[in-house]
């Protein structure tokens, strides 16, 4: 590493050449992310439920987690999305309109141990999922 009374030079070179070398830092910086990203930049977004899934978790753990498969209405891409809260699985059915957001996790990752699902439901017909769940409030019917 350069040191000295006339470094500066050199330093401010290394500066500029390592300064992307960190990967995450450039991918955060870039903005790359939003176009693959299926919310677009968005923290939350509506879509319709098309069927329900059961997700094997990985190693470590064992179990079946309840996930839905929704396609979001404003671009049409399928997610898969997990339902969060006990029998909740039974409250969601096929053609409900439900708004999803990201489970917090890293950009672009699962999860936990839930391999390829990076999103929760959150309202189910416009009614909050842990309202409906802790007998609150009721989903309406059609």
């Amino acid at each position: 590493m350069a040191k000295g009374l006339y470094a500066a030079r050199k330093l401010i070179k290394n500066r500029k050449k390592f300064r992307w070398a960190k990967k995450d830092l450039f991918r955060k910086r870039s903005g790359l992310w939003k176009k693959y990203d299926p919310l677009e930049g968005a923290p939350m977004a509506r879509g319709l439920v098309l069927q329900k899934v059961v997700v094997g978790v990985k190693q470590p753990h064992s179990g079946l987690r309840k996930c839905v498969k929704v396609q979001i209405l404003k671009n049409g891409k399928v997610v898969t999305v997990y339902c969060p809260g006990v029998n909740a699985i039974k409250i969601i059915n096929e053609h409900d309109e439900v708004v999803i957001e990201r489970l917090h996790a890293p950009q672009r990752r699962a999860f936990g141990d839930m391999p390829g699902v990076k999103f929760r439901v959150i309202k189910v017909a416009g009614v909050c999922l842990k309202e409906i769940l802790r007998g609150k409030k009721q989903k309406p019917t059609r």
